[in-house]
C-alpha cells in the first residue's frame, strides 16, 4: 500500500491569503500546504479521501491518471469543493464511485445539483455512482474499509481504516468503541491544527495523547494551520515515531 498526502493544510491553506505571518512567508516547501486530502493506492486501486478545492492542482502535481473511488469524511467545503474537477476522470472512466454518509451525500447533491441531475443534464457535467455508507464496514471494489466515527465539535465525521492504515481528520473527540477500531494499525494519520486549544480540532498535545493511546508504529499529523509553526521546528520536537506530514509526501505500508 502507498499513501500520498495530497494536501496537509487546514481550511485556508498555507499561506493564508493576505497574511504576513512568518510561516505564511516561509520559503520551505514543507510550510506550503494545500487543503487536506490523501490518495491511497492498494491492490492497483486508487482511492481518494476527500476532494477539496485544491483537487485539480493536486492531481496535476502528482500525475494521477485514474481515480477508482472517492471517500468523503464529511461535507465541509475544504473536503468537498473540488467535485466538479473530476470531469477528466469521468470522460475517460465513466461514472466515478463516491462513498459518503447520507447527510454528506445530501449536501453534495444540493451544492452540485447538476452532477446529480437525472433529467435534462448538461452534457459536459460529470456523473457519479452514489454509495451511501453508515458506521459499518463496506468494500470498495473488494477492498474492505472500516469507518471510524469522530466528532468535529457537533459534526459527525468518518475516518477510514484500510488494512493497517487509518486516516482521521477534523477530530476533536472520539468514543472508546471507535478508538478500538484503530488498535493494531501500522500507520495512523490524525489531525493536529495548532499548539493552542481549538473548539473542533485536536491541538498538538491532544493529537499526541491520542497517538500514544492507539500506539501505532508510525503516526503522521495533518490538517495543519500556520499557527502550528515552522515545519522543521515542530518536527524536531515530536516523538521519534510521529511525523509532521507535508504536501506530496509518499509513504509505503
Amino acid at each position: 500500500m502507498k499513501v500520498t498526502f495530497l494536501g496537509t493544510g487546514t481550511s485556508q491553506g498555507i499561506p493564508v491569503i493576505g497574511s504576513n505571518h512568518p510561516v505564511c512567508r516561509s520559503q520551505n516547501p514543507k510550510d506550503k500546504r494545500l487543503r487536506v486530502s490523501a490518495l491511497v493506492e492498494v491492490d492497483d486501486l486508487r482511492i481518494l479521501i476527500d476532494c477539496g478545492p485544491d483537487f485539480r492542482q493536486q492531481m496535476l502535481t502528482n500525475k494521477v491518471e485514474r481515480i477508482d473511488a472517492i471517500l468523503y469524511t464529511h461535507e465541509h467545503s475544504d473536503h468537498t469543493a473540488g467535485l466538479d474537477d473530476i470531469r477528466p476522470y469521468f470522460f475517460r472512466q465513466g461514472d466515478i464511485p463516491i462513498y459518503a454518509h447520507a447527510r454528506v451525500m445530501a449536501s453534495l447533491q444540493k451544492r452540485f445539483d447538476y452532477i446529480f441531475a437525472s433529467e435534462n443534464k448538461y452534457p459536459g457535467a460529470p456523473s457519479v455512482q452514489e454509495n451511501l455508507i453508515e458506521n459499518t464496514s463496506f468494500t470498495v471494489k473488494g477492498i474492505p474499509v472500516i469507518p471510524v466515527e469522530v466528532m468535529h465539535n457537533r459534526v459527525q465525521v468518518f475516518g477510514f481504516r484500510i488494512r493497517d492504515f487509518a486516516y482521521l481528520t477534523d477530530a476533536k473527540t472520539i468514543a472508546q468503541a471507535e478508538a478500538e477500531k484503530l488498535k493494531g494499525v501500522d500507520v495512523l494519520v490524525v489531525n493536529a491544527l495548532r499548539t493552542e486549544p481549538h473548539h473542533s480540532h485536536f491541538n498538538l498535545d491532544e493529537a499526541l495523547e491520542f497517538i500514544a493511546k492507539i500506539n501505532p508504529r508510525r503516526a503522521y499529523l495533518t490538517h495543519i494551520s500556520h499557527n502550528m509553526g515552522f515545519h522543521d521546528e515542530v518536527q524536531a520536537n515530536l516523538p521519534e515515531n510521529v511525523f509532521l506530514a507535508y504536501d506530496n509526501l509518499q509513504i509505503e505500508i
